[in-house]
């Protein structure tokens, strides 16, 4: 079963992968790693939720904007990629999540967007290291960034 058909199967359409806001690269293949650019929760143009964690921006809704963010991760790697189905393996995943003053629930944020994605992928190859920190500020008002590293298969570089 390819990535499609499994996200098909769990009744997930990817969202089109986001412009760059800056000077970047969505994402960007070195070897057999893809580094995919911090993705906030954006869908249809605009932030699913907007503030802090603690404050504006309750625990369900923080993780619910890391689902989008992992979403417009992997929109990013099949646009890069052409298909999901050159990942081998989930390598990093770092969340930042807009904290207000003594919220420290960064991890089960987070969990928002590692669920996703060993939904995706598998238990194996969708689990990987992770770094979860709350920051004060984030692009745009949004509560969450996520940000990957992948290892891909040689054949999606025709090698």
């Amino acid at each position: 079963m390819t990535i499609d058909d499994h996200l098909h199967e769990l009744g997930i359409t990817l969202p089109p992968a986001s412009a760059p806001a800056g000077l970047y690269k969505p994402a960007l293949r070195t070897g057999a790693l893809l580094y995919v650019s911090g993705q906030i929760n954006v869908a249809g143009g605009a932030l699913t939720a907007k503030g802090k964690l603690g404050a504006e921006v309750d625990l369900e809704a923080g993780q619910a904007a890391a689902r989008q963010c992992a979403l417009n991760c992997l929109a990013a790697a099949q646009a890069e990629l052409g298909s999901l189905d050159a990942i081998r393996q989930l390598v990093r995943l770092t969340g930042f999540v807009a904290s207000a003053q003594g919220f420290t629930k960064q991890p089960q944020v987070i969990n928002g967007a590692s669920e996703l994605l060993r939904d995706v992928l598998g238990q194996d190859a969708g689990v990987g290291t992770r770094l979860a920190v709350g920051v004060a500020e984030l692009p745009a008002g949004a509560p969450v960034e996520v940000d990957l590293i992948l290892e891909i298969s040689d054949t999606s570089s025709g090698d």
